[in-house]
């Protein structure tokens, strides 16, 4: 009878993955459709995006001459910004649904107390810099904010200058 139960609970949780993964190749096929279109400088520009926030459409109104260069190029920049953050809120949305979807199957913890939980392991990517290059933000971290490995063992290396497995008696 246990067997049986096991068995149900198998099949249930093969039907969760799967159902969590059809659902995952559904929002990636949606989000792969996304665009996203944004203007500035008045309308003078206009820019389009797709999902990856790639520019696939740059467009000027016939009074763009208005402008000057600088004002031109800060357009496309804000343009370009506001569309990827745009597309990206969309795909946002997507993925919580997909996501909110596949919350519903159970962690490898959850079946197996003594596994860890990958998930929880996981680092959250940083946010990107939409700052010009050699801005003060797009420089590299400061060691207080690096990444620190805490349980680790240390190790003297061989300071020949060679790996014991590069060595001749192997």
């Amino acid at each position: 009878m246990a067997n049986e139960t096991a068995k149900g609970q198998l099949a249930e949780l093969v039907e969760l993955v799967q159902g969590g993964i059809a659902s995952m190749a559904r929002a990636q096929q949606e989000r792969a459709r996304l665009t996203a279109t944004a203007h500035a400088a008045d309308r003078r520009v206009t820019i389009t995006v797709n999902a990856d926030c790639i520019v696939i459409k740059t467009e000027f109104s016939d009074d763009i001459d208005d402008l000057t260069y600088s004002e031109i190029a800060a357009a496309v920049t804000s343009a370009t910004q506001d569309a990827a953050a745009k597309v990206q809120e969309l795909a946002q949305q997507i993925l919580d649904a997909a996501q909110e979807e596949q919350s519903r199957i159970p962690s490898l913890s959850e079946l197996f107390p003594a596994m860890p939980d990958i998930k929880s392991m996981m680092p959250t990517p940083p946010t990107v810099s939409t700052a010009p290059p050699g801005s003060p933000e797009r420089l590299a971290p400061k060691p207080e904010e690096a990444v620190r490995f805490t349980d680790v063992e240390e190790w003297d290396h061989d300071r020949s200058g060679r790996s014991s497995i590069s060595a001749p008696e192997w």
